[in-house]
C-alpha cells in the first residue's frame, strides 16, 4: 500500500464512562490517535463477497500500525463528519491494521 492511496484522515478513539461527582455515570470520547488511513466503502466487488461474514460491515480503513496501539472491537472511527464502529480488527504483513467497520446513524436519522 503506497502512501498516495492513503490519503484521508481518520480519528481512532474509544468511549470512556467515567463517574462524575455527584456518582452519575458520564461518557465521553478518548482520542487514540490521528492517522492517514486507505478508505473503502461498501460496494458490489468480489472482495466484499467474500466478506460475507461480515455483513453488517460498511467500510473498510487500513492504516499502518500504531506502536503500542491495539485497535479493538468497539473503538470509534470519525471520517469526515461520519462516526463508524470497529468490528474487526486484522494485521496485515506486519505493518498494516484493516478494519472493517458499520457506520453508526444518529437516532434521528433512521430511515424506515
Amino acid at each position: 500500500m503506497s502512501y498516495g492511496k492513503m490519503n484521508c484522515q481518520i480519528t481512532l478513539l474509544r468511549e470512556v464512562t467515567t463517574k462524575d461527582a455527584d456518582g452519575f455515570a458520564v461518557s465521553h470520547d478518548e482520542i487514540l490517535a490521528r492517522v492517514q488511513a486507505y478508505h473503502e466503502q461498501r460496494h458490489g466487488n468480489v472482495k466484499w463477497a467474500n466478506r460475507a461474514a461480515f455483513s453488517e460491515a460498511t467500510a473498510l480503513f487500513r492504516f499502518r500500525v500504531i506502536p503500542d496501539l491495539t485497535v479493538e472491537p468497539l473503538y470509534i472511527i470519525i471520517y469526515k463528519t461520519k462516526r463508524y464502529e470497529v468490528l474487526s480488527a486484522e494485521l496485515i504483513r506486519g505493518m498494516y491494521i484493516e478494519v472493517l467497520c458499520k457506520e453508526l446513524v444518529p437516532v434521528g436519522k433512521l430511515q424506515i
